[in-house]
């Protein structure tokens, strides 16, 4: 059974941090870009970060550049998104998300194969 399983959100105030996981199971950790996307109310969805280790690259936002960082764990099948000087503007659900075409098509967003349920980050302040 495939599954992304999301967790660290929560709620902090403007300047905080949190680390979202995403552990993934049931497919090839290493044949697919992961990463984060996100969705405020009454917004669009963003693409906010990705890591593709057959590719051997990375993504972030230019709007989180400098403030958030992803990794990975391979041996473990979890990544991470390392969220600092985090912003009344980050609050959002963020989804884990998992693209077998490449950090290209997942930041584009229609051809991802697979997503989380979702992990709520609020910031206030």
């Amino acid at each position: 059974e495939v599954q992304l399983v999301e967790s660290g959100g929560g709620s902090v105030q403007t300047g905080g941090s949190l680390r979202l996981s995403c552990s993934a199971s049931g497919f090839s950790f290493d044949d697919y870009a992961i990463g984060w996307f996100r969705q405020a109310p009454g917004k669009e969805r963003e693409g906010v970060s990705c890591i593709s280790r057959r590719e051997d690259n990375t993504y972030i936002a230019d709007s989180v550049k400098g403030r958030f960082t992803i990794s990975s764990d391979n041996a473990k099948n979890t990544v991470y998104l390392q969220m600092n000087s985090l912003q009344p503007e980050d609050t959002a659900v963020y989804y884990c998300a998992a693209d077998k075409y490449g950090s290209s098509w997942f930041l584009i967003g229609s051809t991802l194969d697979y997503w989380g349920q979702g992990t709520q980050v609020t910031v206030s302040s």
